[in-house]
């Protein structure tokens, strides 16, 4: 997943807690010095997303043409991985790894059945990463058999009615690349545009949607406590995502005019200034959507999200809610884009029932409800994926369980994909375009949400439920 936290984007092992307040720090020190100052965050843009005092709250379905999906990743899916940044963390047992890999949830022997699964829920966008080390294993040659797979795989996509959603860099590069100095090396941003303008020729036409990196501001964490680098690295890192991105931008366009181009980001409650300050802040001009990671938030009734300290991301009470402020504060910076959540979801802890009862099905569901009151004040929502479609190694564990189909990869030599409750609640939302009228979310608004203080600490806390206001 890409599940973004207040401190970082994904969950795994514990971490060593005296470290993340410096580390922290040190980021926020370092990212928001160098990020320009006219690109406010969502924290700082929040004066008009209070909803008017005279105005009954309402939502809207969704229209007919939105764009439902399923996320996944390749490393984190696929098994039987070539050498990698990520296959080398993992055989170090590097900082925050606890799992081995071994071989995932096999995706990539099993996906012609995966996709079945997804065709079956009605959605429209797969998304997964066309991933740089299986392409291109050493520098210079590129393997006929992964060439043949992702063929296949983006076939296979389209013949099963969906669209491909291809990340080109989900924080996974080959090797070689770490061994020249992955992103210190000024090469290895050359390198990843010849390998990236490779993969966009070959599946151009196709209406793909591009993401160029997925959420830069944890791929840069991750590499800052894992890899690990210093914050030299991290800035020289930071300033060649943004660079390539830039470039990336031009060249899809280019070589695939008209597909859609972004880099998704993830929403990080308290610290978000410093995740924008990542990448989104400096290429806001080379987005064709904004992408948006949302999987907590926090407010003064519910500040669990201190949890994501340890890395027990489970313990975590979800804020629905703040999807919605969310949603109104990234489209209030940026009003001519269309809003895309590429990943939401809920982990579970290695499949257990949580122990406030909350399921994934009332988590899908209340996450719905907010949107759709977003969208009744103007959010030009454009697609919703779920984190994810399979259970899959969570970088360095495979305990947190997002999937929609839960598998016990350490336990089940057969890797058996078993439908959680939330299989036919998001095949219901999606043929009845989102919840009934008058649905009243099992998640209760907090007070004074982290993710628009202004409105909400000073302001009104939105009531559920609302009536539609109209039909889409």
């Amino acid at each position: 997943m890409t599940g973004g936290s207040p401190v970082f984007g994904r969950p795994g092992r514990a971490r060593p807690v005296h470290l993340l307040p410096a580390l922290a720090l040190s980021v926020t020190l370092a990212l928001t010095a160098a990020s320009p100052a006219t690109a406010a965050s969502p924290a700082t843009a929040t004066t008009s997303a209070a909803q008017p005092a005279a105005a009954k709250p309402s939502t809207v379905k969704f229209p007919p043409g939105f764009l439902w999906g399923v996320a996944t990743s390749g490393f984190q899916s696929e098994g039987s991985f070539p050498d990698s940044n990520w296959t080398r963390y993992a055989e170090n047992e590097a900082p925050g790894v606890e799992d081995p890999y071994g071989n995932s949830v096999d995706f990539r022997h099993r996906y012609p059945g995966d996709l079945k699964l997804a065709k079956g829920l009605g959605v429209s966008v797969f998304r997964t990463s066309v991933e740089w080390s299986r392409i291109e294993p050493r520098r210079g040659h590129r393997d006929p058999a992964a060439i043949a797979y992702y063929d296949d795989l983006v076939r296979r996509i389209k013949a099963n009615g969906m669209r491909p959603m291809l990340t080109l860099d989900h924080w996974v590069y080959p090797g070689w690349v770490a061994d020249q100095g992955a992103w210190d090396d000024p090469k290895t941003q050359d390198d990843w545009l010849r390998n990236a303008r490779y993969i966009v020729n070959r599946y151009k036409g196709q209406g793909v949607i591009w993401i160029t990196f997925n959420e830069a501001s944890a791929y840069i964490y991750k590499e800052l406590t894992t890899r690990p680098m210093d914050l030299g690295q991290m800035m020289t890192m930071r300033d060649a995502l943004i660079k390539t991105h830039r470039a990336a931008y031009d060249m899809i366009h280019q070589v695939d005019p008209g597909a859609p181009v972004s880099s998704n980001v993830a929403y990080g409650s308290a610290i978000n200034g410093i995740f924008d300050a990542a990448l989104f802040n400096d290429v806001t001009d080379k987005l064709d959507f904004i992408g948006i990671d949302y999987y907590y938030g926090a407010n003064l009734e519910n500040l669990t999200a201190v949890h994501s300290l340890t890395g027990e991301f489970w313990k975590i009470d979800p804020e629905p809610e703040g999807l919605y402020y969310v949603l109104k504060n990234y489209q209030r910076r940026l009003p001519h884009l269309p809003v895309y959540i590429v990943e939401n979801g809920m982990p579970t802890d290695d499949g257990k029932p949580r122990p406030d009862g909350y399921t994934r099905s009332n988590h899908l569901r209340d996450h719905i409800y907010w949107i759709q009151r977003a969208m009744a004040e103007g959010v030009k929502m454009m697609g919703f994926n779920y984190w994810s479609l399979t259970d899959n190694y969570e970088w360095g564990s495979y305990r947190p369980r997002f999937g929609l189909y839960t598998v016990d990869a350490l336990t089940d030599p057969s890797l058996k994909r078993r439908p959680t409750d939330a299989v036919p609640t998001y095949r219901s939302l999606i043929a009845n375009r989102g919840v009934p009228s008058g649905y009243m979310p099992v998640r209760k608004p907090g007070w004074c949400s982290i993710a628009d203080p202004i409105a909400t600490c000073l302001g009104t806390t939105p009531t559920p439920p609302a009536a539609y206001r109209s039909v889409g």
